[in-house]
C-alpha cells in the first residue's frame, strides 16, 4: 500500500493567512528547518493506480497539481482522474471544502457518516457534486467496506470508528451544553487495509481523548497517523492567536501526562507519525527542544509530500 501526505497542517495550514505568528512568519521569512504547509489529507492506493483521498482540504487543488500520482492519465480520455473516492473523518471545513475542487462532472465515490453526510445534504453548495456521478454512501462504524470508485473495488477496506471529539465549529450549539450538540460519527478515526497485501494502518487526524476503547483498538498497529494540533493545551492563548484551548477545540495535546506522547506510551505501535499540526506547534521547527522530545518518544512528525509504503 501506497500512502502520501497531501497535506500535514491543521485548518489554515503554515503558513496561515492572517497569522504573523512566530512560525507562520518564519515560513515566510525563509527559516531554515521550518516547512510550508498544506491542510491535512493522505492519499492511498493498493495498486499505484487507483487512489483515495482520505479528507477533502480546501488546499486540494494544490495538492493535486504537487502529486503526480494524482495527475490525469494523459494517454487517457481528455478528462479523466485517479481519484476514485473521498473518505471524510468529519465535517471540518478543512476536511470537507475541498470536495468543491471536485466539482467538474467527474465521477468518484464520497464515504462519510450518516451525521457528516447530512451535512454535506444540508449545504446546497455541495450540489455541485452531481449526485447522478457522484455517490455519497454512508459508513456504518465499526463495520469495514470495500472502497469502491466507477469502476468498481480499489483493493482499499476501510472501518470507521468514533472517537472522542467535537462537533465541527460552524455546527455548535451553545444551548446544548458543554458538549455543543456533539454526536457519535462527528469526529471518526479510520483503519485503512490493503487487501491485495493485507497490510493496514490507521488515521486519526482529530482527537480529544486516547480512551479505552481507542487504546485497544491501536495498540500493537504498525503504523498510526494522528491528531498533532498542540504541543500544549493552552498555546494559541499564549501566542495571542486564540482564546480556546485544544480541550475546547477538540483535539489533545502532545505534552503532559494527560497527552498523547503519554497515552501511547504503552501501545507498542511500531511506527507513530503525528499529522494535522498547527501553526501554533513548536515542533514545526526541526530544530526545537519540542521537536527533540517528539522524537525521542519515537514519532515522526509529518510533512506534505512525505511518501510511506506498507
Amino acid at each position: 500500500m501506497q500512502i502520501k501526505v497531501l497535506g500535514s497542517g491543521a485548518g489554515g495550514g503554515l503558513p496561515q493567512w492572517n497569522c504573523a505568528g512566530r512560525n507562520s512568519a518564519g515560513v515566510r521569512e525563509g527559516v531554515p528547518g521550518l516547512r510550508a504547509r498544506t491542510q491535512s489529507s493522505l492519499a492511498v492506493s493498493a495498486n499505484g493506480k487507483d487512489w483515495v483521498l482520505l479528507n477533502a482540504t480546501p488546499d486540494l487543488r494544490q495538492q493535486i497539481n504537487e502529486t503526480p500520482e494524482l495527475h490525469p492519465d494523459p494517454n487517457g480520455p481528455v478528462r479523466n482522474s485517479p481519484i476514485k473516492a473521498v473518505v471524510l473523518t468529519n465535517g471540518d471545513v478543512d476536511h470537507v471544502a475541498g470536495l468543491l475542487n471536485l466539482r467538474e462532472g467527474q465521477p468518484f465515490t464520497i464515504y462519510g457518516s450518516e451525521r457528516v453526510l447530512g451535512v454535506l445534504a444540508e449545504n446546497s453548495i455541495f450540489n455541485v457534486l452531481n449526485p447522478e456521478i457522484v455517490d455519497r454512501v454512508p459508513m456504518t462504524l465499526g463495520e469495514p467496506f470495500q472502497v469502491k470508485g466507477p469502476d468498481g473495488p480499489v483493493g482499499i477496506e476501510i472501518e470507521g470508528f468514533a472517537v472522542p471529539g467535537k462537533v465541527a465549529l460552524y455546527l455548535e450549539d451553545e444551548s446544548a451544553g458543554e458538549d455543543f450538540g456533539t454526536q457519535e460519527g462527528d469526529t471518526v478515526g479510520l483503519k485503512v487495509t490493503d487487501t491485495i497485501a493485507g497490510t493496514h494502518f490507521f488515521y486519526v487526524p482529530g482527537c480529544a481523548q486516547v480512551d479505552d476503547r481507542l487504546k485497544e483498538r491501536l495498540t500493537g498497529a504498525p503504523l498510526v497517523f494522528f491528531d498533532g494540533t498542540l504541543f500544549t493545551n493552552d498555546e494559541m492563548l499564549r501566542q495571542g492567536m486564540l482564546q480556546k484551548t485544544g480541550e475546547r477545540m477538540g483535539h489533545m495535546n502532545m505534552s503532559g501526562p494527560k497527552g498523547t506522547l503519554a497515552a501511547f506510551e504503552d501501545l507498542g505501535v511500531e511506527r507513530k507519525v503525528f499529522i494535522h499540526i498547527n501553526n501554533s506547534n513548536p515542533v514545526l521547527r526541526e530544530d526545537s527542544e519540542e521537536r527533540a522530545v517528539v522524537t525521542k518518544a519515537g514519532w515522526d512528525v509529518a510533512f506534505d509530500g512525505m511518501k510511506l509504503e506498507l
